[in-house]
């Protein structure tokens, strides 16, 4: 019977071989074999192993004996990581049954980290990088870029005219021209020359913190007044109060109202990515929560991160103010109230007598007084609302709405012609977006509305009426 020569990986790894480059290099050692046996080859391969000094200048095993001496492809002992808390900190949950599997699974490992406090998951929550979106996370004296998210400052802003919402009916071709004529969509995308807008931002001494974010100021002003792609949004809608405000000093009524959504752009994008690669570098966690990893507000990187995120936090808004003031002057209205808020972001608040960071990641302040707008999606109506102050929430409310649908199955299941026929019933115009933007692809904002009547009081509703989104529906760069 003729004798099977070929000694394959099985072999050597039987033999005690590790599963790397060293093993590449003894397979090559069997192709140069000369009258030896498959099991006299085998015998020499456990020799080499145990004694390589042996083999140092053997025309078959030489290499193999020299790269076992100098150490190449051997395994590398298991990494040291930060061993999780074996009993997590408690977090309030509001809408569960609303909620994924997914983002509940990412908040219990969120609340293990052993630098948190205490957590919250709102009822628009679903699963994101880290924390999930809708994740609101106490820590001490730690910050976790992923815990901030990609877009760092993501907010919406709502200006409310001097117009009654009747006479939107008359001014609808003028306030989409304008809407087109002064807003930017999608990723990457920005103004040039003669159209870049100016602002006080761009101006601000974090800019030289260190060459990273030099290098990104022009991309800033560039993208300084657009809107990025994904969810982000500008839309002229009709906001209707049910009885008079005597914070806000506005009447009974409906009045046409801008309502924006957008962040920090591609600054943001790339301050989150290589904060988060420097803080993981720094925090080995276990590989469950390795997008948890955190930075020290004690340290340097802690406290660039710090800088810059808070730096990225008002560029987001000045983006926001730039539209708002491009638009308002276009249809030369005056403003009665403008209402903006935040999230993806970390705050430094108390928290049962002691400071903490609160990263609400899709999620927005809510404490006691404060106002915030959640938007519904493209159909639904928003909310503009007052918080209630509720600390086992974390002074927290979701940031809208929620997907209900994951951007990958909205594109493959949705028709196009289902979508149009939605927005014709609630009588919206509708420029650009993609099929992932799709008002089926949300959860139902009445729903989410009702699982945090503790949270927040109802202001006013806001209806969209004429919404631009990224022709494209790309992602956010």
């Amino acid at each position: 019977m003729k004798e099977n020569k070929q000694i394959n990986g099985n072999d050597l790894l039987a033999l005690g071989y590790p599963e790397t480059k060293l093993l590449g290099i003894a397979l090559k050692a069997n192709k140069k074999r000369t009258g030896l046996t498959r099991v006299e080859m085998l015998a020499h391969y456990k020799m080499v192993l145990a004694n390589a000094e042996d083999y140092i200048n053997h025309k078959v095993f030489g290499k193999l004996a020299t790269a076992i001496i100098e150490g190449v492809g051997q395994p590398e002992e298991e990494e040291e990581t930060i061993p999780l808390k074996e009993t997590p900190v408690a977090y309030s949950i509001y809408g569960a049954d609303q909620i994924e599997e997914g983002a509940m699974k990412q908040m219990e490992v969120a609340v293990k980290l052993p630098v948190a406090v205490a957590g919250a998951l709102m009822p628009d929550a679903h699963q994101g990088y880290g924390l999930p979106i809708g994740g609101v996370l106490a820590t001490e004296n730690a910050v976790i870029p992923y815990g901030v998210g990609v877009d760092i400052g993501c907010r919406m802003a709502l200006s409310i005219f001097d117009i009654k919402g009747i006479e939107f009916y008359g001014m609808e071709a003028v306030l989409k021209e304008q809407l087109v004529k002064h807003t930017k969509f999608g990723a990457g995308h920005g103004f040039l020359g003669q159209y870049k807008a100016q602002h006080a931002i761009l101006d601000r001494g974090e800019f030289n913190l260190n060459p990273f974010i030099k290098n990104l100021q022009d991309k800033a002003w560039a993208q300084l007044g657009s809107s990025g792609g994904g969810n982000h949004f500008v839309e002229w809608g009709i906001v209707e109060f049910a009885q008079r405000d005597e914070v806000l000093n506005i009447d009974q009524g409906t009045y046409l109202a801008l309502l924006t959504h957008s962040g920090s752009r591609g600054m943001g994008a790339m301050i989150a990515g290589r904060y988060t690669q420097i803080a993981k570098d720094l925090c080995k966690l276990p590989q469950e929560a390795k997008n948890l990893a955190y930075l020290d507000l004690n340290s340097e990187a802690g406290q660039e991160y710090w800088t810059l995120m808070n730096l990225a936090g008002d560029y987001a808004s000045a983006c926001h103010e730039v539209i708002h003031d491009k638009l308002t002057k276009a249809i030369g209205a005056e403003v009665l109230a403008k209402i903006e808020n935040h999230h993806n972001f970390a705050w430094k608040e108390m928290y049962q007598g002691k400071e903490v960071i609160v990263h609400r990641k899709g999620a927005t302040p809510a404490s006691k007084g404060v106002m915030g707008i959640i938007p519904g999606s493209m159909t639904a109506p928003g909310f503009l609302v007052r918080g209630k102050g509720e600390e086992e929430a974390l002074n927290s409310a979701s940031h809208g709405a929620g997907r209900q649908m994951s951007r990958t199955q909205a594109i493959k299941t949705l028709k196009a012609k289902d979508i149009q026929a939605v927005l014709e019933d609630h009588g919206v115009d509708l420029i650009g977006a993609g099929k992932d933007e799709a008002p089926m692809a949300y959860k139902d904002i009445h729903q989410v509305m009702a699982a945090q009547g503790d949270l927040v009081d109802v202001v006013a509703m806001f209806t969209p009426k004429i919404v631009r989104m990224a022709d494209d529906g790309s992602r956010e760069d």
